[in-house]
């Protein structure tokens, strides 16, 4: 995308597919989840973000932010204060009534809502065309695309893994086959058991698992490595994926939102299925 001039009109496309036109690029950027925080620092624009929610706390810096309440309840007067000149909403996330609100106060709204390595890229350059930072969006938009079809190329011809993740444990949940960390493990070569879910985060029985009878097991646990919910799998030692002890941990901060980060995370997947192939 060519650079945004001072005084200098700029449009894009969100993606509600609603066209969002400043008359210069922002300078003064709220953003309402800890996902569209990061894509914003990844895109350059850091140093226009002046607000966001809880829980942004990468990079470090933005753990520093002056917050505008929690993703799903947002606190207006906080967030009005800090006289915004773009707020970055997540379309999937944010209480639709309160963001509606925003423009009644002359405040343009940029819906995100990313699902897969494709939507992170386009959405880094986005927000470069948005925040005047087109050299550094474009640049990371571009490396993130050659990366994941490097990736792509790497286990291309690899042998399918059955594979259960584990998004939670009480109640126990999953992803579909729509969600950005089934496609990052269908990259590696893996397939999802529960891809055909309806629900992009299912909850699902323990029977479910049984039956389908995966050949590893990945969470990302509650943040910390916690073997906590592996283990309890150690009671059905008849399914495969205990019996050849393919229970795996990796960092939740790398799968769980589509940011630039994910192509870490997913290169960490791969390396466990690679695991789960050797010892066949």
């Amino acid at each position: 995308m060519a650079a945004a001039e001072a005084g200098k009109e700029v449009c894009v496309v969100d993606d509600a597919g609603r066209e969002v036109c400043l008359d210069a690029p922002a300078r003064r950027i709220v953003a309402l989840s800890p996902g569209v925080t990061e894509l914003l620092y990844a895109a350059g624009a850091g140093e226009r973000v002046v607000g966001a929610v809880s829980f942004s706390d990468y990079p470090p810096e933005a753990a520093k932010l002056p917050r505008v309440g929690s993703y799903d309840r947002l606190d207006m007067e906080a967030l009005l204060a800090l006289e915004p000149d773009l707020v970055v909403a997540w379309a999937g996330g944010n209480p639709r009534e309160q963001v509606d609100r925003l423009p009644r106060f002359g405040l343009p709204v940029f819906f995100s809502d990313v699902n897969d390595f494709a939507g992170i890229a386009s959405s880094l350059e986005r927000f470069g065309a948005l925040a005047g930072s087109e050299a550094v969006a474009d640049e990371a938009a571009r490396s993130l695309r050659q990366q994941v079809a490097a990736l792509r190329a790497q286990h291309a011809n690899a042998e399918p893994v059955p594979v259960f993740y584990q998004v939670w444990e009480q109640p126990l949940m999953t992803v579909n086959g729509e969600h950005w960390i089934s496609q990052a493990l269908s990259l590696c070569g893996g397939e999802n058991l529960f891809a055909d879910e309806a629900p992009l985060v299912p909850r699902i029985g323990v029977e479910a698992v049984l039956a389908r009878d995966p050949e590893a097991i990945i969470t990302g646990g509650m943040g910390e490595p916690d073997s906590t919910w592996l283990e309890a799998w150690r009671g059905y030692p008849e399914m495969t994926a205990v019996r050849r002890d393919n229970l795996f941990f990796v960092d939740p901060d790398l799968v769980q939102r589509a940011t630039p980060r994910l192509l870490e995370g997913t290169r960490a997947l791969c390396d466990r299925l690679e695991t789960v192939r050797e010892r066949r």
